[in-house]
């Protein structure tokens, strides 16, 4: 198996997630003894949390950059970022490490169109909604995107920073989910793509009415897939 190295802490809550879910499939494809060989840098995201200006995302980018240099300097022959909205300075950190970084929205683009998916919806915080780094992946892979609701853009923008990065996971978010889900549908959407790590906290990806993507899930996926060799 190869080794790979996680940017985590973006939230805490979204590493742990990384670390089950990678685990979970090299066990199934090996045997349940075996341990994914991970090396994983837990970064302080009050010192970045949220991003708004170009200055924020700049020493962000300084941040993960650093991190990266330090995995690879400990032996990572391929990292992942494990935050969907930290891959707007995506380029910036793959230009200072030597090893691939394998990009969450990619995974998540290459999923949607083995699985036929022409119309989706983003779901996440404001910039992955709204900017064209995230959704632009997506497209390259033949995907139709729905415009964001201007409405769904604050409240999951105020929900992920405000509790669901702090652990609080709440009925009321539960339904406003399932409320925005529905609608989505209405418009036509395909399948809706949970673009922030955190929000499988309160959405039931078996029992919504539209396929639910994971990225989390999905991004694991590829990174579990690459450690065996296979990526």
């Amino acid at each position: 198996m190869r080794k790979l190295g996680l940017i985590g802490g973006m939230s805490w809550a979204s590493t742990r997630a990384y670390f089950e879910h990678i685990n979970r499939i090299v066990q199934q494809r090996m045997d349940r003894r075996t341990s994914a060989p991970l090396l994983i840098e837990t970064l302080d995201f009050s010192h970045i949390h949220p991003p708004r200006t170009e200055n924020d995302w700049q020493l962000t980018a300084e941040m993960l950059a650093d991190s990266a240099k330090r995995l690879e300097a400990a032996g990572a022959e391929a990292l992942i970022i494990g935050a969907n909205s930290m891959h707007r300075v995506f380029e910036l950190v793959a230009s200072a490490v030597q090893v691939p970084i394998l990009h969450i929205a990619t995974s998540v683009g290459e999923r949607l169109a083995a699985d036929g998916v022409k119309l989706a919806a983003v779901l996440g915080t404001r910039s992955v909604m709204t900017e064209s780094f995230y959704r632009r992946r997506l497209v390259t892979h033949g995907i139709d995107l729905l415009p964001p609701e201007a409405s769904d853009v604050e409240l999951l923008d105020r929900m992920i920073y405000d509790e669901l990065m702090l652990g609080r996971a709440t009925r009321e978010a539960e339904r406003a989910l399932k409320s925005i889900i529905a609608n989505l549908e209405k418009q036509g959407a395909q399948a809706v793509v949970l673009a922030a790590t955190e929000l499988e906290q309160v959405v039931d990806v078996d029992a919504n009415v539209l396929p639910i993507y994971d990225s989390t899930h999905t991004h694991a996926r590829t990174a579990a897939e690459w450690i065996l060799g296979n990526g």
